[in-house]
C-alpha cells in the first residue's frame, strides 16, 4: 500500500503564521485581508546564522542615564499631557480618528508650535498639495520658516525628503496613502501599510527622529490596516469628538513612555484648534438652577470634569412612551427610570423622557446614575436642585447608591468649582438623596401651574 504524503503548505499569513495549501484573500486565523502570501520554497532547509558584531555593548540598566532620551515639548500643552510630558526622540506616534474630526489641523498646529521653538519640522501631506496645506496654515496662523511642506505618496521620495531637509520632527499624513515599490498591492493594503510603517519607524529609531503618523479608521472606529501597525509604534493616540459640536478629546490607547489615562481637551474654532486647559465652563449652563437639571462630576482619564445632566418629561397617551437620550447610556437610563418608579415612587411609565448632557460631552459611566435620577425626578415633580450641590453615584436595582471610583478626586474638583456639597453613596438610599437635594425655594413661573 502506498504511503500518502502531505504536501507542504504553499501559502502563509504574514501576520499570525497560519498556513494554507492554496491562496486565499483572507486569513482563516486572524481574519486579516491581503496578508496571505506565498511561502518560501526552502522552508525545510536549516541555515546557519552567523553572529553579528553588536553596535554597542550591553550595559546594566542601572547605569543607563534616562537623560539620553529627554522629552521635547511640542508647544501644545494638551498634546504633551497625553504623551506623558512631551515627545521622546525616536518615538513613533500614531494618531487616528474619524474623517473630519481635525487630525490634520491639530498636527499642523503641533508642527507650527515646534517650529516656533526652533526645531525644523517636515510635514508630508500625501492627501493634499502644499498649496492646500498653506491655505489652511494661513487661516490658523501656523506659518513659520522652519516648517517645511512636501506632497509625496512614494516611500522612497519621503525618505529622500527626510535626508534633504534634515528635520527634527516628521509628520506623515497619512500612512495609508503612502506606498512602497518593495511591496505589491495598492496604497492602503496591509502589506503596503506594514512596509511603509516599518521603514519609517526604522529611520526614527536609527536617527533619534520622532515621527507622527496619521492613521485612518474603519467604520467600527478601529485603526485601518494590519493590527501589527499598532504593535510597531510606541504611542497610539485617538482623536475623537462629535462633528456637530466644537469639543474634541485626544487620549492615548497605548504609550510606552507614559500613562494611558490622560486626556487632552480641545475646541475647534474657525481659526483652528484651541487648547482648553480648564473645560469646566463648557459643560455647565449659565443661570439659576432649573427643574430637571443636576450637576455631576465625570472622569475623562485622570481629569475630573463637571457635567450638567438635563431631563425633560412630557405626558403622553402613546402605548410606548419615548425614551430619547444624548450623551448618556440609553440602557442605564432605562434602568434608572425603573428604579425611580419602583423605589422612589416617581412614575414615568406614562411620560416621554428626554435626557441629555450640556456641551455634547459623553457621560456613560455608572457614576451618572444618580444625576440622571435626580434630573428626571426634578422634572416630574417640578423642583430644582439646591444651589452648590453636585451628585455622583451608581444606583443598584434595590434603590441603593453605590460607591464609585476616584470619589475623592471628584469631590475635590466639585469643591474647586464652588460646589460645597456632593451627594454620593454616603446618602444611602435614592429616596433620601432626592429629598436631600431639593431646593426650598420655588421658581416663580412654576407657582402658576395648576396642582403644583
Amino acid at each position: 500500500m502506498a504511503t500518502k504524503r502531505t504536501a507542504p503548505a504553499a501559502y502563509r499569513c504574514t501576520e499570525c503564521g497560519w498556513t494554507a495549501a492554496k491562496w486565499v484573500g483572507r486569513c482563516g486565523e486572524c481574519q486579516q485581508w491581503g496578508t496571505v502570501a506565498e511561502a518560501s520554497e526552502q522552508t525545510g532547509i536549516t541555515r546557519r546564522v552567523e553572529p553579528l558584531i553588536p553596535t554597542a555593548a550591553a550595559r546594566p540598566i542601572t547605569q543607563i542615564d534616562p537623560a539620553e532620551a529627554p522629552r521635547r515639548a511640542s508647544g501644545v500643552d494638551e498634546f504633551d499631557r497625553v504623551l506623558g510630558g512631551g515627545i521622546v526622540p525616536g518615538a513613533a506616534i500614531l494618531l487616528s480618528g474619524e474623517p473630519g474630526v481635525g487630525k490634520s489641523t491639530l498636527l499642523l498646529e503641533v508642527a507650527a508650535r515646534s517650529a516656533l521653538e526652533g526645531r525644523r519640522v517636515l510635514y508630508i501631506s500625501a492627501e493634499e498639495s502644499p498649496a492646500q496645506v498653506r491655505i489652511r496654515a494661513e487661516r490658523t496662523g501656523a506659518l513659520h520658516d522652519e516648517l517645511f511642506l512636501a506632497s509625496e505618496t512614494d516611500l522612497a521620495a519621503v525618505l529622500g525628503q527626510i535626508d534633504a531637509v534634515a528635520p527634527q520632527l516628521v509628520i506623515v499624513d497619512s500612512v495609508q496613502t503612502v506606498s512602497s515599490s518593495l511591496s505589491d498591492g495598492a496604497a492602503g493594503m496591509p502589506g503596503q501599510v506594514r512596509e511603509v510603517a516599518s521603514s519609517l519607524i526604522r529611520v526614527a529609531k536609527e536617527r533619534g527622529l520622532p515621527i507622527i503618523l496619521v492613521g485612518h479608521v474603519t467604520k467600527d472606529g478601529q485603526v485601518a490596516g494590519p493590527r501589527m501597525l499598532e504593535h510597531l509604534v510606541d504611542v497610539v493616540c485617538q482623536f475623537e469628538g462629535d462633528r456637530q459640536t466644537a469639543l474634541r478629546f485626544i487620549r492615548a490607547l497605548k504609550n510606552r513612555f507614559g500613562p494611558t489615562d490622560e486626556v487632552g481637551c480641545f475646541e475647534m474654532t474657525g481659526y483652528g484648534i484651541m487648547e482648553v486647559p480648564d473645560p469646566s465652563s463648557l459643560f455647565l449652563s449659565r443661570g439659576t438652577p432649573e427643574p430637571g437639571t443636576c450637576v455631576a462630576i465625570a472622569l475623562e482619564g485622570r481629569r475630573a470634569l463637571p457635567v450638567e445632566v438635563q431631563a425633560l418629561t412630557v405626558p403622553t397617551s402613546a402605548p410606548n412612551p419615548r425614551r430619547v437620550v444624548h450623551g448618556v447610556d440609553a440602557s442605564r437610563v432605562a434602568m434608572v427610570l425603573a428604579v425611580l418608579e419602583r423605589k422612589a415612587r416617581v412614575k414615568t411609565s406614562d411620560l416621554d423622557v428626554y435626557v441629555s448632557t450640556v456641551g455634547g460631552v459623553r457621560f456613560t459611566e455608572p457614576a451618572a446614575d444618580l444625576a440622571i435620577a435626580i434630573a428626571v425626578a426634578g422634572s416630574v415633580r417640578h423642583w430644582a436642585v439646591a444651589r452648590g450641590i453636585a451628585a455622583v453615584g451608581e444606583l443598584s436595582l434595590a434603590g441603593e447608591i453605590r460607591p464609585i471610583t476616584q470619589a475623592a478626586q471628584r469631590r475635590s474638583e466639585a469643591t474647586r468649582l464652588g460646589y460645597g456639597r456632593v451627594v454620593d453613596d454616603r446618602s444611602g438610599k435614592l429616596l433620601a438623596a432626592l429629598e436631600d437635594v431639593r431646593a426650598p425655594e420655588i421658581p416663580d413661573y412654576l407657582k402658576d401651574i395648576p396642582g403644583f
